[in-house]
């Protein structure tokens, strides 16, 4: 396809400045969760943009952090690994707080990055607290910038064509109307995940995983989807259920609209609660649940 050009950009940063809902708003439509919950990100997300005459494969990663146990030395390890063999890197940051001493690590890593780096300031809809070129001496860094805000879509235009401008002649990745290669349990066990996100507090959220165990259409014209939920401890169970099951029946209807919408179809969901101990340090499990 002469005069086609693709490519892949890695977004990057600390956790909560906003880089899924940069991804949902880069691609048009969400193909990864949000929350306000630091590292809601476990995995890289790729959401798939098709334009005219181009295509850009734009990876989602956890946010780098000082891991407290396995599954975040796994984060952190898929989020350094996305930086390999890209066409440019988006490190998003957020200026409406101070800047930090992991911003400074993350810039010390990127200096060495053979693919070009961009800074992107999120969240322009607010006052910021740091300029962006206070922002970037303070960090010790010396990258091009520009401002966007993933919630109003302010600055968005601009840093697709930036985008675009990076990307070199190559082939369509994947067929028009794609806009995530992953698949539908994937996408329905976050969603799932991201509704107990909003609705539990404390260590309850990070110690969650949602498995999918079933999901089949039914001759009813529903489709069955049977989800466990797992805790680390006994009394998480208590707490994601809830009094008379009321918590757990909540995250049930708010997961089966956002699965709906994803599916076009009704969904019958079967939620299941249950403890693992300590399973963000077992490497069997962090492998069986795709998590490694």
């Amino acid at each position: 396809m002469s005069g086609y050009r693709s490519g892949f950009v890695t977004l990057i940063g600390r956790p909560n400045v906003g880089k899924s809902s940069l991804l949902n708003r880069l691609v048009g439509q969400k193909v990864a969760i949000i929350s306000d919950k630091p590292q809601t990100t476990r995995r890289q997300i790729q959401g798939v943009l098709t334009g005219d005459g181009f295509q850009v494969v734009f990876v989602d990663t956890p946010g780098l952090h000082r891991p407290k146990h396995r599954l975040g030395e796994n984060m952190n390890r898929q989020a350094i690994e996305a930086l390999e063999a890209v066409d440019l890197v988006l490190w998003v940051l957020d200026p409406n707080k101070p800047v930090q001493q992991a911003d400074a690590e993350i810039a010390e890593r990127l200096k060495g990055q053979s693919s070009p780096v961009y800074a992107v300031f999120n969240k322009a809809d607010l006052p910021v607290q740091v300029e962006p070129e206070e922002y970037l001496k303070a960090c010790n860094a010396d990258f091009p910038w520009l401002k966007v805000s993933a919630l109003t879509g302010v600055g968005i235009e601009h840093l697709l064509a930036v985008v675009q401008d990076h990307l070199p002649e190559g082939p369509q990745y994947y067929p028009d109307g794609v806009v995530t290669d992953h698949p539908e349990q994937f996408i329905a066990a976050e969603l799932i995940r991201e509704a107990i996100l909003r609705h539990t507090e404390d260590e309850v959220p990070h110690s969650v995983a949602v498995v999918i165990d079933e999901m089949t259409a039914r001759s009813n014209g529903k489709v069955y989807i049977r989800a466990e939920i797992f805790g680390e401890r006994e009394s998480q169970k208590g707490i994601l259920i809830g009094a008379q099951g009321r918590l757990l029946k909540e995250i049930g209807a708010e997961a089966r609209r956002e699965i709906e919408a994803l599916l076009g179809s009704p969904v019958y969901l079967d939620l299941w609660v249950k403890a693992k101990k300590d399973w963000r340090n077992s490497d069997a499990i962090l492998k069986r649940w795709g998590l490694d």
